[in-house]
């Protein structure tokens, strides 16, 4: 069965079951959604039987690869693959796209278009953790676009043609980039190849790789995102509905920093090296900005955010950190922030849908009636604020030491950046505990507690955050559930941008991060296949 294509199937299959939607025979959408929550199960369960029995955890290399011929006169290809990079974000979608199904439960507005979106954004994001063909790459990049602007325009808050015309804006925008990128890349040189291996193998000039990573980090940073691109954000969440938050929040900002890894950091190794101090300098801005613009927010879909666009801080830094701890903390960040975005998206949504607002200064003595949602809420909470136990911690606590062990930087300008960073970190747990009191033991909004049907969690909801808590408590106590499973290609990764860049000076001073690189003969750059 090692031939079987086990990835285009993953891909195609929610696809195709999307088109059977329309037909359906429905009326108030009890059919639809127990169609696609089995089609949710049923792909998220193959992804695991693939992964469990055809993926070899200890290989760096790329593993079960499929290539087909598309258009060969620019040799366009269907070709898919996974490595430690892209596995682990995978699993990823398949497991929150699936509880996002199940929190869907009480849409009732058109939910065959609802379901039939979400099934098509299911398969169009496992693709792009999986195509392995940059205009390919840019092509399912682009799929995901139109659902998310769908799901904001027809199923989001008062400003939702707002939120959804300036999310389309910013992503299709900078998706722009890529376009561009992937054909300038193709077509340079001798060979015109979109194949991602090829395509890092080649010989670009220094100039080149620098215009590319500029334009590919504009692309990234409005997915990831990177402050000052960040502002769509905010807007789409603070009108998005719980299921479309638990996407957002828990699947498509790991995009960017996924394709910041693969294509940044892998294809363009010595603007990497020119890019990294800087990237360092934006991942502390992002931790220390949003954290303070989330301690001064009072809508509680914002605050929660600007909280995300904090923590994505530390994949930047661990991105540029030139250390196989920093890296592998970047990807456990992505994967922790994942789980635990989409938990606390999904209460902020519980919560509204029972006092009916989100203002902070509205809400207040709602502990008491709804305590399951009170101890869920607190879970979470002390995961966000990495609490050691919690996936969060162990995550953040790598991309620190991972950095500050890093010889690609001098000692000064660690202790700045690191105790900058420290601000955002201290302000985390202010701004959560003060929600959390705010909500629900802060002065009593009597109107609202007695006028509201404040009903406490119902088993769905209990349920969807237990599956969420059970993965972030286990990787907090034994990190490796998850780390061995990339550990090898970080490894790789690590030692391909040490080596395939001029050689760290560590006797030299420089006034600012990355040492000085001396010019070393060229190293003929080798990829794996």
């Amino acid at each position: 069965m090692t031939s079987f294509p086990w990835l285009t199937t993953l891909i195609i299959f929610p696809i195709l079951a999307s088109l059977v939607v329309p037909i359906l025979p429905d009326k108030d959408g009890r059919t639809v959604r127990w169609y696609a929550l089995i089609v949710g199960l049923i792909d998220f369960a193959l992804m695991v039987y693939t992964f469990a029995n055809n993926y070899d955890i200890h290989s760096d290399r790329l593993q079960l690869v499929e290539s087909y011929t598309w258009i060969p006169q620019i040799d366009l290809r269907w070709s898919v693959g996974v490595d430690g990079l892209s596995m682990p974000l995978v699993i990823l979608t398949g497991f929150i796209t699936t509880l996002a199904i199940l929190a869907a439960w009480p849409v009732t507005f058109k939910p065959k278009l609802f379901y039939f979106l979400i099934l098509l954004m299911y398969g169009g994001q496992i693709a792009v953790f999986a195509v392995q063909d940059m205009l390919l790459f840019f092509l399912v990049w682009e799929l995901e676009l139109i659902p998310v602007y769908l799901f904001l325009a027809i199923w989001g808050g008062k400003k939702r043609l707002y939120a959804s015309t300036k999310f389309i804006l910013y992503t299709a925008g900078g998706s722009l980039f890529i376009l561009v990128a992937a054909l300038a890349m193709g077509f340079y040189g001798d060979t015109i190849s979109f194949d991602m291996r090829t395509l890092a193998a080649k010989d670009y000039t220094l100039n080149f790789q620098l215009f590319m990573y500029a334009g590919l980090l504009i692309a990234y940073g409005v997915k990831l995102p990177i402050i000052p691109l960040h502002t769509w954000l905010p807007d789409a969440h603070g009108e998005a509905t719980a299921p479309v938050h638990m996407l957002l929040a828990g699947i498509l900002l790991k995009m960017g920093g996924y394709a910041l890894i693969r294509m940044n950091a892998g294809m363009l190794p010595d603007a990497h090296a020119t890019f990294a101090p800087v990237l360092i300098v934006l991942g502390v801005v992002n931790i220390v900005y949003a954290a303070l613009t989330s301690f001064a927010q009072r809508n509680l879909k914002r605050k929660i955010a600007y909280s995300s666009i904090s923590h994505m801080g530390f994949v930047l830094i661990g991105i540029a950190s030139f250390t196989d701890l920093g890296l592998s903390g970047a990807l456990l960040q992505m994967v922790s922030h994942g789980l635990i975005g989409a938990s606390l998206f999904f209460l902020v949504g519980s919560t509204y849908d029972r006092t009916h607002t989100l203002m902070l200064d509205e809400m207040g003595g709602v502990g008491q009636k709804m305590k399951k949602i009170f101890a869920m809420f607190v879970a979470c909470s002390m995961a966000s604020l990495a609490l050691p136990g919690m996936s969060g911690f162990v995550a953040e606590l790598m991309v620190f030491v991972g950095f500050a062990t890093s010889d690609a930087y001098n000692l000064q300008f660690k202790v700045i950046m690191t105790l900058i960073a420290a601000v955002g970190v201290i302000l985390t747990p202010i701004y959560l505990l003060s929600m959390l009191r705010e909500i629900f033991y802060g002065a009593e909004n009597k109107e609202l507690v007695e006028h509201e049907e404040l009903v406490d969690a119902e088993p769905r909801e209990v349920f969807i955050i237990a599956c969420l808590l059970v993965p972030i408590i286990g990787v907090g106590f034994y990190p490796k559930l998850l780390t061995q499973i990339y550990d090898s290609t970080t490894t790789s990764m690590t030692a391909h941008l040490r080596d395939s860049v001029p050689t760290i000076a560590h006797k030299q001073s420089n006034p600012v991060a990355i040492g000085k690189f001396q010019q070393a003969p060229k190293i003929v750059k080798t990829v794996n296949s």
